[in-house]
């Protein structure tokens, strides 16, 4: 599976030494700097939103992660009264999620505060990474059925796969900071001051991305533990399963919690999307993926809850009955029109891909349906 694949912002230029005061001059070089900084990561996703070919998502990161140090340290001197402003500073940023910013990108939403540049720049972060991990998997594609592979080939394109699901570890820390500390320290700091701001940065849409990046990591975790097993099932699909095959009841737990995070995300998302304000609803793209994945999660569940109950004495019609609820919630994505989306940014052969991982899986669960099918009828 491919990471969810978000359009990165862009934003507005701006000089902290014309919005900073230092009354001391202590600061006066590490403003110019902060202000290089800033322009830096301004230039490069500039760059990147009009730029072709291929994206370089680390190019990004250590842009973003060379600017955050500047204004973590401003918005402490501010707070400490080392620095005051000349008035409240104004960011311009182009909201990536919210209905309005998806349906005309080139808009730009003006947020005040210097706690609003500090949040754009961490989701800046979150995305990037979210992106580079589904590039790491682009570059090793399925390379677990690949009946030529060595041993050396496998093992370096498993540190690719871990690698990955680090990334989105990385993405969902970034995503819990600023939900947990950043956005009710903007809020503390204006208090009764009320700003309207595009949806990512409501707290319970920034929650629900953290939970999104921990689903595709496990996601990917299950896809690691199958690593070994996958090519065995390809040559022979359907039961009995090969030795090198995972425990099957571990595969269903793993799978369900994944589809409890989607699902917890999902209504964080709607419960932050009122119908009537396109700039507050979060776009169609990311909630359609949140539910296709949820309930592609779910069928992965119960079809292994299944084996798990066809394998075991006694216990062949309760399988039956998983995998036909399994194949029921498959079908059901295939017929809402394949559905299962990649993100914004999904290109012909990332949707494909999605396409065909829905099929396999329905073919695969329609075979152990009809052999544990026979098994309970004879």
């Amino acid at each position: 599976m491919a990471p969810y694949q978000y359009e990165l912002p862009t934003t507005g230029a701006i000089s902290f030494t014309d919005i900073c005061i230092d009354g001391t001059g202590s600061y006066t070089v590490a403003l110019v700097e902060a202000t290089t900084a800033r322009a830096n990561l301004r230039s490069i996703l500039k760059e990147h939103k009009h730029g072709a070919g291929e994206k370089d998502y680390l190019r990004i990161i250590k842009t973003a992660d060379g600017y955050l140090p500047y204004i973590y340290s401003i918005i402490a001197c501010v707070t400490a009264g080392e620095l005051s402003l000349r008035n409240s500073p104004v960011f311009s940023w182009r909201s990536t999620l919210s209905s309005r910013g998806f349906a005309t990108p080139s808009s730009r939403t003006d947020v005040p505060s210097l706690y609003a540049d500090l949040a754009f720049t961490l989701l800046t972060l979150g995305y990037a990474y979210s992106n580079l991990s589904s590039v790491t998997l682009a570059a090793i594609g399925q390379y677990e059925l690949e009946r030529t592979i060595s041993d050396a080939e496998r093992k370096a394109k498993d540190e690719k796969l871990n690698f990955a699901a680090n990334l989105l570890a990385r993405a969902s820390g970034v995503y819990e900071h600023l939900a947990e500390k950043v956005l009710p320290e903007w809020d503390k700091a204006i208090g009764a001051t009320k700003t309207e701001r595009p949806p990512e940065l409501a707290r319970v849409v920034v929650t629900a991305l953290a939970k999104l990046a921990v689903a595709d990591a496990n996601q990917l975790a299950i896809r690691k533990l199958m690593t070994r097993s996958a090519y065995d099932s390809t040559l022979t699909p359907g039961p009995p399963l090969p030795k090198s095959h995972p425990p099957t009841s571990l595969l269903g737990k793993l799978y369900i919690n994944a589809s409890s995070l989607y699902t917890s995300a999902l209504s964080l998302v709607n419960a932050a999307s009122p119908a009537s304000n396109d700039s507050r609803e979060v776009n169609t793209n990311l909630r359609h993926y949140l539910s296709d994945e949820s309930t592609f999660c779910s069928a992965m569940s119960h079809r292994w809850f299944g084996v798990d109950a066809g394998e075991a004495p006694g216990r062949c019609g309760e399988g039956v009955a998983f995998l036909a609820w399994s194949k029921s919630e498959l079908e059901s994505l295939k017929e809402s029109k394949l559905k299962l989306s990649v993100g914004g940014k999904a290109n012909k052969e990332e949707k494909a891909a999605k396409k065909d991982r829905l099929a396999d899986e329905l073919d695969s669960a329609k075979v152990f349906l009809k052999y544990y099918q026979k098994m309970n009828d004879s």
